[in-house]
């Protein structure tokens, strides 16, 4: 097998930062406007941004007419889904849990990829891997008592952001079963703006005509988010269009965001304090998937003796 290279692990890195520092902003933005809306404008934002970037003006909006069928479904469950559901349930959870949650997604991603990707199997001892992924899990959950805190309202948070992880899942290994169709960077832009402009379109029967918000906080998280949305998207839809990256291994990396999620949501955000068994559900869920990408190396180390 081969390992991605040094390059493409830079970039990884680089996208999951990025994203690591969303919870926190989001959570800001969210005290002056309405989950659905803000996401929407959000990506609006995020696409027109790389838009800038994405070639000659013609040549993107042939790409985007010739491949829109596909651009509008992998938008869907890109952005809309995503996102939408995310910015639902990141209300009812604190942002450190978001984090570890969303985490989560490289695990639900293995399972995805084995199901829809013929090159990328599941085996017993990634399965075992994956056990202490669920194991930390059910201690972040448990460790939070949601039934105590909020009744079910918390418990329903946790749930809609599993969903969003999943639909996240199934994006990723979309967009690498479709690598060689679309440009990255077009496809980034299209994709973005297309998902955020039908969450705007949404949110407005469900939570109103947005108002204008006159907060100065707002709009530097709104600005920072659409910025970040835009750099991790084009690096992370880069990686996957190349032919020798699996789905599952790449997003092995994302175990950096639950970890620097937390902590920036802990920095940023007075109400928030880590504890024991947050930290340890991270560790383990940090681990298992850790120990998922050395089983995956197995096959390539034992070619080179």
């Amino acid at each position: 097998m081969q390992k991605i290279a040094i390059n493409n692990i830079a970039k990884a890195i680089i996208a999951c930062m990025l994203w690591s520092t969303a919870f926190a902003g989001i959570k800001i933005g969210l005290q002056y406007t309405k989950p659905l809306s803000f996401a929407g404008i959000r990506f609006m934002l995020s696409g027109v941004l790389l838009m800038f970037f994405a070639g000659r003006p013609g040549n993107y909006f042939k790409t985007v007419f010739v491949n829109f069928r596909l651009i509008v479904v992998l938008s869907f469950v890109q952005t809309f889904l995503v996102y939408g559901l995310f910015y639902t349930g990141i209300t009812f959870v604190d942002g450190a849990l978001a984090a570890i949650i969303i985490g989560s997604s490289p695990l639900v991603t293995a399972i995805a990829a084995h199901f829809l990707m013929d090159h990328d199997k599941m085996t017993m001892k990634k399965t075992a891997a994956l056990v202490f992924g669920i194991v930390g899990m059910i201690i972040i959950t448990v460790s939070h008592k949601p039934w105590v805190m909020t009744g079910l309202k918390e418990v329903a948070g946790i749930l809609i952001l599993l969903m969003s992880t999943a639909s996240g899942s199934i994006g990723n290994v979309l967009v690498a079963k479709y690598r060689q169709v679309v440009k990255p960077m077009i496809f980034s832009s299209a994709q973005l703006f297309l998902g955020g402009f039908g969450l705007l379109l949404f949110s407005i029967p469900v939570e109103g005509v947005p108002k204008l918000i006159r907060v100065k906080e707002y709009y530097v998280a709104l600005g920072w988010l659409a910025f970040l949305s835009a750099a991790a998207f084009a690096l992370w839809f880069n990686l996957l269009k190349k032919p020798e990256i699996k789905v599952s291994e790449l997003n092995v990396w994302k175990f950096i965001i639950p970890l620097f999620g937390a902590i920036f949501s802990w920095i940023l955000l007075p109400e928030e304090q880590p504890e024991i068994f947050a930290i340890t559900g991270m560790i383990l869920v940090a681990f298992s998937i850790v120990l998922y990408q050395y089983f995956a190396d197995e096959k390539g180390r034992k070619l080179q003796r």
